[in-house]
């Protein structure tokens, strides 16, 4: 299994801290089946500030501390990168680091809101040839209070990746609820640990992938299985026809 979202490498944003920290938290990937994972630090979100060479030089440098410590995980480099109006150019300048070299790119919102200019980066984006992932918009309280936000970007071509503690209900239960129904509508195509550490955000992909196949069967838990290893190859992932978010009723009102 592929996990395509972590914080695992040490002292460059808010997940593992030391080299001993990187390590805890690889064997409890290993333990949950987690054969590589991609390591995805903040690019640049207000506190902290990550570059292409340096998550490399990071990635590589764990890698061999992996191998010495006869630990069966391979880390692959990426970065989560918060949208901005300048994205596309520092792009093309080599500033943001793809997830495994491949088109694909994780783009995180604010938690708050979606702002005006997202549609517009993730479709220059898309024009150079990548393919945009919106990471965790279960947890953006402006897809949230108007998830027709979400299929107006995923379906003009962007993608999406729910943290499988959402799915499972540690971040509550309504952000359970909203990331079933991005499930059901085919928003979301992959299911992701952004694991920070072992304590309070660690992995959980395989209940989240539990709670999966008991509620939607084994198909779709191949399908998010499956694509987390097409994009590591940078290849077409599988994706379904997306659907509106249906209004519950209040108080048998719509």
């Amino acid at each position: 299994m592929i996990d395509i979202h972590s914080h695992i490498l040490p002292k460059l944003d808010d997940g593992a801290q030391t080299m001993e920290d990187s390590l805890t938290m690889a064997k409890a990937a290993v333990a949950e089946g987690i054969s590589s994972i991609i390591a995805t630090p903040h690019h640049q979100n207000g506190r902290y500030n990550n570059n292409r060479r340096n998550i490399l030089e990071s990635t590589d440098t764990l890698n061999k501390t992996l191998l010495q410590e006869n630990i069966p995980l391979k880390v692959l480099p990426g970065m989560e990168t918060r949208i901005y109006g300048e994205i596309v150019e520092d792009l093309e300048n080599s500033q943001i680091l793809s997830l495994n070299h491949s088109n694909y790119l994780f783009i995180e919102l604010p938690s708050d809101s979606v702002p005006r200019y997202t549609e517009k980066v993730l479709y220059d984006i898309q024009l150079r040839g990548y393919t945009p992932i919106i990471v965790h918009p279960e947890r953006n309280a402006g897809i949230t209070e108007n998830p027709d936000k979400l299929y107006n970007l995923v379906k003009k071509g962007a993608l999406t990746q729910i943290t499988a503690s959402s799915v499972c209900g540690y971040f509550g239960k309504n952000i359970k609820k909203f990331s079933h129904q991005l499930i059901e509508a085919n928003l979301t195509h992959f299911i992701a640990s952004d694991a920070h550490n072992i304590s309070n955000r660690t992995f959980k992909l395989t209940e989240a992938m539990d709670i999966i196949h008991k509620e939607y069967g084994n198909d779709l838990v191949y399908l998010l299985t499956e694509n987390a290893a097409l994009l590591a190859e940078n290849k077409t992932v599988y994706k379904e026809m997306p659907q509106h978010i249906k209004k519950k009723k209040f108080l048998g009102i719509f």
